[in-house]
C-alpha cells in the first residue's frame, strides 16, 4: 500500500515532508473513488512517521492534521437472516447445493463455523486436527494476528473428512480452479 505514496514522497528526507505533501497521494487514491484505501494509506503513512519519530528521524506526524480531510467511505450494511424459518431454508439450500465438492464443503463450513472467507479459502489441511476436532488458524491469516482455534462440530469433521477423501493430499483444502495445485491434481 505504501507504494501508492512512494512516487510523491519517496526520495525526500522524512523530516521535511509536510501534511500538504502527504495529502497529494491521498487525493490521487481518493479521486479514483477508493475512499477506504485512501483512509488506510493515511494510517500506514502515519505509522511510518511515528516510527521515524521514535527513531529520531522526524519530530512530528503530519498525518495527524489530515484526520477528517478525506472523504469518509460509505458503510454498506449487509442483510442478516434473523428469522429462524428463513435461516432453516438457507441451511437446506446450502446442504442441497449440487456444485463441486469443495464449494459444497465451503458453504457448509461457513454456516457451521462463521470463518472469515479468506481464512477458509486459504485453509491448509495441516491446520485441521480431526482427532481433537479443532481448526487452528495461524496468526498470519487471522484478523487479530494471533493464532485462533475453532472447535469443529462432528458434522464439520465429517464434512472435511469427506472432502479430503475426495480431493486427496493437497496442501490447500480449497484450492482455486487456477492454482497449480488444482491443475496438477495434487
Amino acid at each position: 500500500m505504501i507504494d501508492l505514496a512512494r512516487s510523491d514522497l519517496g526520495g525526500r528526507p522524512i523530516a521535511e515532508i509536510s501534511a500538504a505533501e502527504v495529502l497529494v497521494p491521498l487525493r490521487k487514491v481518493e479521486s479514483a473513488g477508493n475512499y477506504e484505501t485512501a483512509r488506510r494509506l493515511r494510517a500506514v503513512i502515519g505509522q511510518v512517521f511515528r516510527y521515524a519519530i521514535a527513531s529520531a528521524k522526524a519530530t512530528n506526524d503530519p498525518t495527524f492534521g489530515l484526520k477528517g480531510a478525506l472523504t469518509t467511505p460509505t458503510v454498506t450494511h449487509r442483510a442478516a437472516v434473523t428469522d429462524w424459518t428463513a435461516f432453516a431454508g438457507l441451511l437446506r439450500a446450502l446442504w442441497g447445493y449440487e456444485g463441486t465438492p469443495e464449494t459444497r464443503t465451503a458453504l457448509k463450513l461457513i454456516a457451521l463455523l462463521y470463518p472469515r472467507p479468506g481464512e477458509l479459502r486459504q485453509a491448509e489441511w495441516s491446520e485441521f486436527d480431526f482427532d481433537k476436532a479443532v481448526w487452528t488458524i495461524p496468526a498470519s491469516r487471522s484478523k487479530m494476528r494471533r493464532e485462533h482455534r475453532k472447535p469443529l462440530p462432528v458434522v464439520a469433521v465429517e464434512t472435511l473428512r469427506d472432502l479430503r477423501n475426495h480431493t486427496g493430499n493437497r496442501r490447500l483444502a480449497f484450492p482455486s480452479m487456477q492454482s497449480p495445485e488444482r491443475r496438477n491434481g495434487r
